[in-house]
């Protein structure tokens, strides 16, 4: 399948986007767009592998 199939396929379970920064958001895919706008709920965010906050729901932007 192609890599679109593959994201509708993990809509609602636990994932981790890692931002170029190397910052981890880990949390429920709620959502996400063709511009790779991402939803989570249950976030959480590490940095270095420490977490530093926890977040009800959260929206990374994606890059056109």
């Amino acid at each position: 399948g192609s890599p679109s199939d593959f994201l509708k396929q993990v809509v609602g379970e636990h994932v981790v986007v890692r931002l170029n920064s190397g910052v981890d958001y880990r949390g429920v895919l709620s959502c996400l767009d063709g511009y790779m706008n991402i939803a989570l709920e249950q976030t959480e965010e590490y940095v270095n592998g420490v977490l530093t906050n926890s977040y009800g729901d959260a929206f990374v932007r994606g890059n056109n």
